[in-house]
């Protein structure tokens, strides 16, 4: 698995397969699923990072959870 951060964009890409063929994408608010025919996730975008990281790491210290530094 790979991840990188596009800055400008403000968009992480999570790479889960780096062999798969997309042949689709699927988008739920924030997120979008690069899919394989057969349904496996070749890359998620995670569209406006900062914020939905922020959320992330404000839930887990709201319910108590180690944040990693």
């Amino acid at each position: 698995m790979k991840m990188r951060y596009n800055w400008d964009e403000d968009v992480l890409l999570i790479e889960m397969m780096p062999d798969g063929i997309v042949d689709h994408a699927e988008q739920s608010d924030s997120i979008i699923a690069h899919l394989t025919a057969d349904g496996r996730v070749v890359l998620l975008e995670i569209l406006d990072a900062s914020r939905f990281l922020t959320a992330i790491f404000q839930q887990m210290i709201r319910r108590g959870a180690e944040v990693p530094t």
